[in-house]
């Protein structure tokens, strides 16, 4: 197996939403894009922790209310504070995890640190959402998560780096498509609804990056990632609007930017 070459020179999405986060696997490129992007939407890295807490709920919700035990999460990004795998085998141990992303480093990092339980299994693969394909045919993929049994597609924060030219509906629609009925899809999506503006100048910063970006309005994004399926309550909302905890504060719209819905495969 070719092992993929680090290119620290030239930005990647997942390093970069580790430096909004505090982590500190990331390079000088990344940091660069991090904060030009922080000039354009200074609120960037409190929409990224509101996005990471909602990939908390939502596998909580999968898990406990749903009775998912299997998630294929593709562009995880780096290892963080509570993974997927950390909350739903916290919930129930023996839930299987396949993680996706195409950065070496989180290759790297993600088979130091993403440890099972012993009851469940979690696995990573180096692969790239824009050839679901392989992500599907994958030995690892096929090997950890049994395909006649619900799984829950999570793609958080990671449709918006797929330009239309990409063909992002034939990308979902595969994945989806090899999924059983009572799947779910989760995902979260950069909207430029409530600061076209600044969201417009985050989409030209990642680009003059060399990062592909689209942002969405929540209509086009329900079009791309729901269509056929049905949305749970509360329907397809700003982020941290998302069944939030009891009293917690949540920022506004404006500063988040984000839309966010689970849904269930009929």
């Amino acid at each position: 197996m070719v092992k993929p070459e680090i290119n620290t020179a030239k930005p990647h999405a997942a390093r970069v939403y580790d430096f909004y986060l505090g982590g500190k696997d990331h390079f000088a490129a990344d940091r660069e894009t991090g904060q030009a992007l922080m000039r354009v939407v200074p609120t960037i890295r409190a929409a990224a922790r509101e996005n990471r807490a909602f990939l908390g709920r939502a596998v909580r919700f999968l898990v406990a209310e749903a009775g998912i035990r299997q998630f294929l999460d593709i562009g995880t990004g780096l290892p963080s504070a509570n993974n997927v795998h950390e909350v739903a085998q916290g919930l129930v141990p023996s839930c299987r995890v396949v993680y996706v992303d195409n950065d070496p480093i989180v290759l790297a990092h993600a088979r130091a640190l993403l440890t099972s339980s012993p009851e469940g299994k979690t696995a990573y693969i180096h692969a790239d959402l824009r050839e679901p394909e392989k992500i599907l045919s994958d030995p690892v993929t096929r090997a950890t998560l049994d395909f006649s049994q619900p799984i829950a597609l999570m793609l958080v924060a990671v449709l918006h780096f797929v330009p239309d030219e990409a063909q992002p509906r034939r990308i979902v629609d595969t994945l989806l498509g090899a999924l059983p009925s009572g799947s779910y899809l989760a995902a979260s999506h950069v909207t430029p609804e409530h600061d076209p503006v600044g969201v417009g100048g985050l989409a030209r910063t990642y680009q003059a990056s060399g990062l592909p970006a689209q942002a969405r309005a929540a209509s086009d994004f329900a079009e791309l990632a729901f269509r056929g399926l049905d949305l749970v309550d509360p329907g397809l909302v700003p982020v941290s609007e998302w069944r939030p905890d009891a009293g917690s504060a949540r920022p506004p719209a404006s500063e988040v930017n984000l839309y966010a819905a689970i849904a269930r495969k009929p």
